[in-house]
């Protein structure tokens, strides 16, 4: 057998060389490879091929136009396909709606008018088409795994996913987007080398034209597609806006179509006169101190009343003490702003009273607007009549950027999963929500007088399981012959169920603890189930359930509202008037242009001159703190071998410790305690507890504690000020 001889690289020699490198010697180097380079290109014109291949050529430069627009429709299929998974589907849309089609087409074939810029065109091309590929791969990966499309603002929040990357992709599939990418990225980097280069002269002027032309045209298009309702600058449920109007136009609406677009008739007068010159920014209550109650929402993930639906029954009342309260108290349909999907955007319009309608298309205020501009809220309303505002969240801090957003809208507390032992989760992993109890009490014993509780839950999220999880399910389903969709709304339906003991657990408990209350619950959106109109009795997708619980006695007055009304009508039967957007609700609600008037107060607050104030903002600042309990620490006991066991108070899963600024490799054991397994201490190490979230933000951090001899010597003052904002803290930190 031949041997295989590796030569010995001649590092002595490679160093010699680089030691006597002269400046000239540089210059002719490259001077060879251009020259190379010039010979090869020479060499591959005057070719077999090439001289056989020339007419082809000239055909396809002269005729460019109509490969581009071919190759976009093939581009726009393929991304579909991918998309939709399934080349079916993409057909199916294609032929069913090809207008939309065509519309999404030409908005790639637009982007390919570049291309006139450049002698490497074949190059210029192969990067547009893989650009737009990889959106079609991306979007195609991130609907396996979650309902959401892929958009713009995950590019926002990517700091947040890397961290979160391990709950998209398992390990071999990590391997297989790097090898993928590898494989992207050499194949483009060799079609730079290799592919030809067009030889006739690049006419950039005329290119720019054409450039200006198209775009000129493109905008025309798209208006046209709107006015005709081709497309809608509105998207109800962003997935199913992705479904009907392609990836291409959906994708971008994401990134161009943001914010409020300035109404014609913005002016400082018109505000004045829209709010009786700033009258509705009044913040006043007809109730004493003494009279007001503690003001309680409960936003119900996925939640509505499972009797709506008509085509299956359960073996059993699925929310027996929520129909209990819909009997007796205030009750009827949530009109929300979604439909799936979109928790925070019904929670947007719950807390400011804005409607999203005049928000770009799919577009969530809490990832764009809201995340680094304060704004007024339910918060500042109530917190201007003394009231402790609190937020609840049995999920991440920074999902949908909440830690920021609360902080910007004038809470005073925002306690979500990285503060809560959470024992009990759902069959798929999430949080089951009778552990929010606990925490709403902890918030309202927080304060003295009255306090706003604003509560997220997250129990009944989707994805649900096609197989059967729930062995021995408290509500069976009947009437739905598909076993797949079967035990998926089987496992819906006792989630709901669990939900529903929630519920009442929470108003046996605040009936326990006496204080006058009132508490809404509501449902975020409908579940992500393919649901049509036809299945439900209200014929409406938009559409959960509420209910207003109270214990002061209010009069039960039954109506349908939309989730931006909500707050401004409860507050109006508690005789409270703060808060501009909700005082605009209880007086022009029924009036003359006041959906238009709206759009025009929320354009002032969000993105105009903030007429409305008169130059006295409710909130210029947030003041925030994470948490309503502080990690405490007692006494630390060395290990017989390595490490030690910290005990305290306070202690989650999301306690990390640090030594001296650094992280150490810890185990939760419980609330009590903590083990360090790795750890080395020495006399005057500062030793400290921090609450720590996606992408290593901390929270809030303990007290520091000084290790000497065996002891914990306390550091007073030196925990997260509880009266800044930590935001203000975690940034000066960085």
């Amino acid at each position: 057998m031949k041997k295989i001889h590796v030569k010995k690289p001649d590092v002595k020699g490679a160093v010699h060389k680089l030691k006597n490198l002269k400046k000239e010697d540089v210059k002719a180097y490259w001077k060879a490879r251009r020259e190379r380079r010039a010979r090869i290109i020479e060499e591959r014109r005057n070719s077999a091929f090439a001289r056989k291949m020339k007419p082809v050529y000239q055909f396809m430069n002269r005729f460019s136009l109509v490969f581009h627009a071919l190759l976009a429709c093939i581009i726009n299929f393929a991304i579909e396909a991918i998309s939709r998974h399934s080349a079916i589907e993409a057909w199916d849309y294609m032929t069913g709606t090809p207008v939309v089609f065509l519309y999404n087409a030409f908005m790639i074939f637009i982007t390919f008018s570049v291309v006139y810029l450049f002698k490497r065109r074949i190059f210029v091309r192969i990067i547009i088409s893989v650009l737009w590929m990889a959106l079609g791969v991306a979007n195609g990966y991130m609907l396996m795994k979650r309902v959401t499309p892929f958009n713009a603002q995950d590019f926002k929040a990517a700091k947040e996913g890397l961290s979160l990357i391990t709950n998209y992709f398992n390990g071999f599939e990590l391997i297989i987007v790097g090898v993928g990418i590898a494989a992207v990225i050499i194949w483009v980097v060799s079609m730079w080398r290799r592919g030809g280069q067009y030889a006739g002269k690049v006419r950039r002027v005329w290119a720019l034209i054409g450039i200006g032309i198209c775009a000129v045209l493109y905008g025309f298009v798209s208006d046209m597609a709107v006015e005709k309702r081709v497309v809608s600058t509105y998207f109800g449920n962003i997935a199913f806006a992705y479904e009907d109007y392609g990836l291409p136009y959906c994708f971008m609406a994401s990134v161009f179509n943001t914010g409020i677009t300035e109404p014609n008739t913005y002016s400082k007068e018109t505000i004045a006169e829209i709010t009786n010159n700033g009258e509705m920014a009044k913040n006043e209550t007809g109730r004493s101190e003494e009279e007001l109650p503690n003001i309680i929402f409960v936003q119900l993930e996925s939640y509505f009343d499972v009797d709506e639906a008509e085509f299956f029954t359960t073996s059993g009342d699925a929310c027996p003490n929520l129909h209990a309260m819909y009997e007796q108290y205030s009750s009827g349909y949530f009109k929300v702003p979604s439909v799936g999907a979109g928790t925070a955007n019904t929670e947007f319009e719950v807390l400011t009273g804005m409607n999203l309608r005049y928000f770009g298309p799919g577009e969530y205020p809490y990832k764009t607007v809201l995340k680094n501009q304060v704004c007024e809220s339910a918060a500042t309303a109530l917190s201007s009549l003394g009231y402790g505002t609190h937020a609840l969240h049995n999920n991440g801090g920074n999902f949908y950027s909440r830690a920021r957003v609360f902080n910007n809208t004038g809470f005073d507390s925002y306690t979500s999963k990285e503060f809560m032992n959470i024992l009990q989760l759902t069959e798929n992993g999430w949080a089951k929500d009778d552990i929010l109890i606990q925490h709403i009490m902890d918030a309202m014993d927080t304060t003295e007088q009255q306090d706003f509780v604003f509560t997220i839950s997250v129990q009944g999220h989707g994805d649900y399981p096609e197989e059967k999880v729930l062995e021995n399910p408290r509500i069976t389903v009947e009437g739905i012959e598909d076993e797949a969709l079967r035990n998926k709304w089987e496992y819906y339906v006792n989630q709901v169920y669990e939900m529903d003991e929630f519920a009442g657990n929470l108003v046996k408990t605040l009936e326990e603890r006496g204080e006058p209350t009132v508490v809404v619950f509501y449902g975020d959106h409908l579940p992500t189930m393919g649901l049509k109109a036809e299945d439900l009795k209200g014929r409406y997708l938009y559409n959960t359930n509420y209910v207003i619980w109270d214990n002061i006695g209010l009069k039960k007055e039954d109506r349908n509202i939309p989730s931006y009304q909500i707050m401004a009508d409860v507050l109006d039967r508690l005789d409270i008037h703060s808060g501009t957007v909700f005082n605009y609700h209880q007086e022009r609600r029924k009036t003359k242009n006041y959906l238009a008037d709206l759009e025009l107060l929320q354009y002032d607050i969000l993105y105009g001159g903030q007429y409305v104030y008169g130059g006295d903002q409710p909130i210029t600042e947030g003041h925030m703190v994470m948490g309503v309990r502080d990690v405490t620490l007692k006494n630390i006991v060395p290990h017989l071998k390595n490490g030690y066991s910290l005990y305290g108070e306070n202690f989650t899963k999301s306690s990390k410790v640090y030594v001296n600024g650094e992280k150490q490799k810890s185990s939760f054991l419980n609330n009590t305690r903590i083990d360090l397994s790795e750890t080395e201490l020495k006399d005057g190490d500062v030793i400290v507890v921090s609450q720590v979230g996606s992408s290593n933000t901390i929270f809030r951090k303990s007290d520091e504690y000084i290790y000497q001899e065996g002891e914990l010597i306390l550091q007073e003052g030196t925990a997260t000020d509880k009266t800044r904002s930590w935001v203000e803290q975690a940034d000066e930190e960085e």
